[in-house]
């Protein structure tokens, strides 16, 4: 089969197409012929060295796919050959075949196509542990997700929307802002031309976010700190302003703050398995009522991975960047 990987960190350059065997699904596992496969900020992280695959997991890039049901290891119950699949993986996406844990995959959501069906594990399964479950949110609160125009922005718009919240976000110009509002944004902040603390306080009244979505770190961390309401919740999921960084955490204490974090990649296929259990019972019936959708802002063939790192690192795009696999 064909893959992508990269033999020593570096650009996006540094991605080769190569031929590789094709990988055997373990007892609870099946092999998915790949149609298309999701790109992602952690690759980009882990193509430049920061973020190597945990233990046992393929060196192929790739975090989100979807396809066909090709072949079904013994233990593997509920999924059948000729099953049109999408799944959370932990490595080797960027492939004509890859293996995935059984509790990992959900059925493409009807009306939904199989481009679209790749752009769904890794922002739904994120968003849905780091939004619903770890912070909570519920109907009625205010909620704010950075980055509103990314792969995660537009997800946690759409979601925290479709189950009551109140939307503000940000986003790096007007036109990423209208696109978060049609997407559901009660509010949509310009952070390059306004304070967008100031500017969210203003409109909550002072009260602030009850729940904060942040992938910037650096000096937003006290923003969010500012921004948040009396018992707000704060989860980071990256920080691509840094992570190092000066905060005064008075007012943490003074607020009643929670601010927590996750990574997902390295997390047990049980712990998965229970996130998605909840989406295709929560989240899945409004994927296919077409409530919610993934945004695919361009898709390229497989050989043209490095492009689509480069769209990435960019930061110009809205919504998902995939690779179409011949």
């Amino acid at each position: 089969m064909k893959a992508i990987v990269a033999n020593e960190p570096g650009g996006p350059d540094c991605l080769k197409l190569i031929e590789r065997p094709v990988p055997a699904p373990g007892a609870s596992q099946i092999l998915i012929k790949v149609a298309y496969a999701g790109v992602n900020r952690p690759d980009c992280i882990q193509r430049s060295g920061g973020y190597p695959p945990p233990p046992g997991a393929s060196d192929i890039f790739g975090l989100e796919i979807s396809g066909e049901v090709v072949q079904i290891g013994e233990d593997v119950k509920d999924l059948k050959l000729g099953d049109q699949v999408t799944a959370l993986v932990s490595g080797g996406g960027y492939a004509q075949y890859c293996t995935a844990d059984q509790g990992s995959v959900l059925p493409v959501p009807s009306g939904i196509s199989m481009e679209q069906a790749a752009g769904l594990p890794e922002t739904f399964f994120t968003v849905w542990h780091n939004v619903f479950q770890r912070a909570k949110l519920e109907q009625g609160e205010t909620f704010l997700v950075h980055g509103g125009s990314s792969g995660i922005g537009t997800t946690a718009i759409q979601l925290a929307k479709a189950f009551g919240a109140t939307v503000i976000t940000t986003a790096g110009n007007e036109e990423k802002c209208q696109i978060c509002r049609d997407l559901g944004a009660d509010l949509a902040i310009n952070y390059k031309d306004q304070d967008w603390v100031k500017e969210l306080r203003s409109w909550t009244n002072k009260k602030g976010a009850n729940v904060i979505l942040d992938m910037v770190g650096g000096d937003y961390i006290t923003k969010n700190y500012i921004a948040a309401a009396n018992d707000g919740r704060i989860v980071s999921i990256a920080f691509l302003q840094g992570g190092l960084v000066e905060a005064d955490f008075r007012r943490l204490m003074m607020k009643r703050l929670v601010h927590t974090g996750s990574t997902l990649r390295a997390r047990s296929d049980s712990f998965k398995a229970k996130i998605a259990d909840e989406l295709r019972e929560q989240v899945w019936p409004l994927l296919s009522k077409g409530m919610v959708k993934p945004l695919i802002y361009k898709t390229y063939p497989l050989e043209d991975a490095g492009k689509a790192h480069r769209l990435m690192e960019s930061s110009q795009h809205s919504g998902k960047i995939m690779l179409r696999i011949d």
